[in-house]
């Protein structure tokens, strides 16, 4: 098993002199590399002078995390690859857990270590906590976070088991599954791309698993914060992207039209609030997503098999803001 450990960066050149060091020090043996979204910092000068064994691929321009993962991964040889966000804080013995997981099982293709927070350490992080799930609708939850609601983790959620979706911030993946997926989309330019990917996956009956036994930290927002309306905007749209184009046929219509709605609840919940641009931003997704249909069509036709059994609540939405549920182990 040849691992290549693949930071995406753009203009990064703070978070690789923090964390590049501890995972040096913690991925001895495994190849290191760093895709370059075309940056205009010093961030390549950095590589070359205090990292010359990391290994560099530089892009022309900046393609998102979709389009620039999967142009840097088409150059690298290896058999699995592990996809790390530049803010990401690795722990010891990270990698040894994931390598034994996907040593005994042949049909795991992507797994997610356990990801905590790093400004608040005893606590699961937003973006993959304990693993990845998703209701009727799409809205993404996890073991470890439901909406805005992050858990303390006390070891409530360290078996292993299988998960709907991998957290981006640290993602490994087999090489040849993200060939045979054709990789990220490159269409969503950034967020809820893992978990199209992950859906299309499971879409072939392919294992996404979470190993809480390695423990990462993820420091979240370094490239575009919670609060950023562009960030409302790409994962509205994409959330409904990822619906489109993977739903089963007899859920299509009810179950988008219903998401539908509770998007407009939710963009009158930022307006009576007085967060006009998140409001606009959710009109603009949707505006997006009726322009692209055409295209998500083809893409839907060019995937036929579609998992029914791809959500573990009816709803999340309901679970937490009607019944007042805030934890994963009380659902």
């Amino acid at each position: 098993m040849k691992i290549a450990i693949v930071i995406l960066n753009y203009n990064g050149v703070e978070l690789l002199k923090r964390f590049l060091p501890k995972l040096i020090d913690c991925s001895e043996g495994e190849d290191i590399y760093v895709i370059d979204n075309a940056s205009s910092d010093q961030s390549l000068d950095l590589l070359s002078d205090q990292f010359p064994g990391v290994k560099q691929i530089e892009l022309d321009q900046n393609y998102g995390y979709a389009g620039g993962y999967n142009k840097g991964l088409s150059q690298i040889d290896a058999t699995h690859f592990c996809l790390l966000n530049s803010d990401v804080e690795v722990s010891p013995n990270w990698l040894q857990p994931v390598i034994e997981t996907f040593s005994k099982s042949e049909t795991t293709a992507i797994i997610q270590p356990k990801i905590r927070a790093i400004r608040q350490r005893n606590h699961f992080e937003y973006a993959g906590a304990s693993g990845g799930f998703l209701d009727a609708y799409g809205y993404a939850f996890c073991r470890g976070r439901i909406f805005d609601n992050c858990e303390i983790d006390q070891g409530q959620y360290d078996e292993p088991m299988n998960i709907a979706w991998a957290g981006g911030a640290c993602f490994f993946i087999k090489a040849s599954t993200f060939e045979d997926l054709g990789g990220f989309d490159i269409d969503y330019f950034a967020h809820y791309e893992e978990i199209d990917l992950c859906w299309r996956a499971k879409n072939k009956g392919l294992g996404i698993k979470v190993v809480p036994s390695s423990v990462v930290f993820h420091l979240g927002g370094a490239t575009l914060s919670h609060e950023n309306t562009f960030k409302t905007y790409l994962n509205y749209r994409n959330s409904l992207f990822t619906l489109y184009k993977n739903l089963p046929n007899k859920n299509l219509i009810p179950r988008l039209f219903i998401r539908m709605l509770l998007d407009g609840i939710s963009g009158l919940r930022f307006l009576l609030k007085g967060q006009l641009k998140s409001f606009l931003a959710i009109i603009k997704a949707h505006f997006a997503f009726y322009l692209a249909m055409p295209k998500l069509h083809r893409k839907r036709l060019e995937n036929p098999n579609r998992n029914e059994n791809y959500f573990r609540e009816k709803s999340i939405v309901w679970a937490y803001f009607v019944r007042g549920i805030e934890k994963f182990s009380s659902l």
